[in-house]
């Protein structure tokens, strides 16, 4: 009888430690959050707060034009099975409200730029239903609102998924220490160029937020919006107000046709400073595949010209 107790006894151990091992095989791999952003900006700003937890769709990828774009059935469907959509706000995206009715979506959007203190727009180029009413959009261009950005982003996936909250937390906070130190070298450099010297144009106006952050002057051939060309009139003015300010810097964008700056240019015996980086990032191969990489580029590419 002794001797079938024991064996009992060992029997249940043993259906015990089976059982444990079982309970220890490695849970099934979460299914990431499908994040929908409205350009590659935001996407990249989601991608440094949501780490391996998101995967992150922009609807206009990389050297995009958010002014001049137009929504697609695929887009809609994008839209239709994310559980977060990431959007500017400040009427950036003209096409929003028709691609959220052709979605059907229930979500409410994420306004990235909720709480930031917008600047108002020139008032010029706004036709062809692009129009951004009496402010910029452009509000990622200083850094400090990039950082309210991530804010805004990190507390949107934390609602749409709370048991992410402690990996959303220290990205967020990893990334904001990059931003931090990221700031801190764009004044530096800012600095460096001489007063006189911080005056430059672009193709658009959407410098507007970095120039007032940083104590530049940027003059715009085009206003906030790329989605109408100025008139001869308009041209015409600046290429006089270059001449007179002796503006001696103008720069292309990645998104612009090159033509109405060089143009300018040659008009004026203005140097064209090289490229700027505004309103997308470039391929990964590029010299802006991230947010940081824009904004570090464009504040060499700007001290480089006008340090002299």
């Amino acid at each position: 009888m002794c001797k079938q107790t024991k064996w009992l006894q060992r029997c249940l151990s043993a259906i015990a430690v089976f059982a444990a091992l079982l309970g220890v095989r490695p849970a099934p791999a979460q299914e990431p959050l499908k994040v929908v952003a409205t350009f590659s900006i935001l996407a990249d700003f989601v991608h440094n707060v949501g780490g391996d937890r998101v995967a992150v769709h922009a609807l206009v990828g990389a050297n995009g034009d958010v002014h001049v774009y137009q929504p697609t059935p695929a887009d809609a469907k994008l839209v239709a099975g994310a559980k977060v959509v990431v959007v500017n706000g400040l009427g950036y995206e003209g096409w929003l409200d028709r691609l959220i009715r052709a979605s059907a979506t229930k979500l409410k959007p994420i306004v990235a730029s909720e709480g930031i203190k917008p600047r108002r727009s020139s008032g010029h180029g706004h036709d062809h239903g692009h129009s951004h009413g009496q402010f910029d959009p452009h509000a990622w261009q200083s850094v400090a609102n990039a950082k309210i950005y991530v804010i805004n982003i990190r507390n949107a996936l934390i609602a749409a998924d709370p048991a992410g909250k402690p990996a959303y937390e220290a990205n967020a906070a990893a990334y904001l220490a990059k931003l931090e130190a990221l700031e801190r070298e764009v004044r530096q450099t800012a600095a460096r160029i001489p007063p006189e010297r911080r005056r430059i144009v672009t193709s658009h106006d959407s410098f507007g937020y970095f120039a007032e952050a940083y104590g530049l002057e940027m003059l715009a051939a085009q206003g906030v919006s790329t989605g109408t060309q100025p008139s001869a009139k308009e041209i015409a003015a600046l290429i006089r107000q270059i001449k007179a300010r002796k503006i001696g810097g103008v720069f292309m964008e990645n998104i612009t046709d090159p033509r109405l700056i060089e143009r300018i240019a040659k008009e004026t015996g203005a140097r064209i400073g090289g490229v700027l980086y505004s309103d997308a990032l470039t391929a990964p191969d590029g010299p802006a595949p991230t947010y940081i990489d824009l904004i570090r580029h464009n504040i060499r590419m700007l001290a480089a010209a006008l340090v002299g």
